[in-house]
Order: structure tokens, then C-alpha cells, then sequence
């Protein structure tokens, strides 16, 4: 659902490669080589989010990866934070929204939905049932 594709362009005439996402068109990103670029690329993906929260748009769900392309899986926590957040752009709430439904301070409210902050499951658990919602996980063999 969440799983991002990217792909990696290198240019002759520069050293390193550039990262691309289809699904985040404002994603890019850079490594020194292909290995050093996936480290890059979760951090670059969670940056690239925080772009649509900041634009009051909802984060689209990934495609299916192309031929040649490597996918990004995002740490559940993260996952967590972009349905809270797209259910929030579908009700058209606002974070002082959800702070007051939860009945929290604001900086706490905020991190609910900042990626490039860490947040304990339970909270956010708790936030998405206070919207009528309850977090599943599942567990998949590695690929």
C-alpha cells in the first residue's frame, strides 16, 4: 500500500546516482552508489511526505513497481502516520482539530503527523481510534 518504488538514473558526467519515485513526483534524491542511494531513500520518501502534509494534500498510495526498480518498504510507524493523515485530508481536519479531539497540546498533536519525528504506536493508535479506525498489521516473508 505503501510501499514505495524507486528507480536510479546516473548521469556519465557526474559522479553518484539520483533517485526518482513516480508515486512522490517531489521525491529526489542522491547517493554516492546504488547502495549508499537506498540508505538515502527512506529518509527522502519521509521528507517528501511531510512536503503533502505541509500542502494540506493526501499522500497516494504506491504503484506497483516497474521493471528495474527497487522498493522502499516504510517502517510501520510511518505507515501509521500517513493513514491518520490521509483521514484527516478526507475529513477535512486540521491538526488543532485533532488536538482538541484527542485533547492534547498542539506540539503534540503536530508530531502525530510529522514523519521526520518519531512517535509511539500508541499514540498513534489512540488517534486513529478517536477517528473511528483501528491499526492492522500483518507480517510478510522478506523479499
Amino acid at each position: 500500500m505503501y510501499d514505495y518504488a524507486i528507480r536510479f538514473e546516473q548521469d556519465d558526467s557526474a559522479p553518484g546516482v539520483a533517485v526518482f519515485c513516480r508515486d512522490l513526483p517531489e521525491l529526489n534524491s542522491f547517493g554516492d552508489d546504488k547502495e549508499h542511494a537506498v540508505r538515502e531513500a527512506l529518509d527522502a520518501i519521509e521528507t517528501t511526505l511531510s512536503i503533502y502534509v505541509d500542502q494540506r494534500q493526501a499522500i497516494p498510495e504506491a504503484s506497483r513497481p516497474q521493471a528495474g526498480e527497487h522498493v522502499v518498504h516504510l517502517p510501520a510507524v510511518t505507515v501509521a502516520k500517513i493513514a491518520l493523515w490521509n483521514e484527516m485530508v478526507k475529513r477535512t481536519m486540521r491538526k488543532a482539530d485533532l488536538c482538541r479531539l484527542l485533547g492534547v497540546a498542539q506540539t503534540q498533536g503536530d508530531r502525530l503527523v510529522d514523519f521526520l519525528h518519531t512517535s509511539k504506536m500508541e499514540q498513534l493508535e489512540a488517534a486513529l481510534a478517536a477517528l473511528g479506525l483501528r491499526l492492522a498489521v500483518s507480517i510478510k516473508a522478506a523479499a
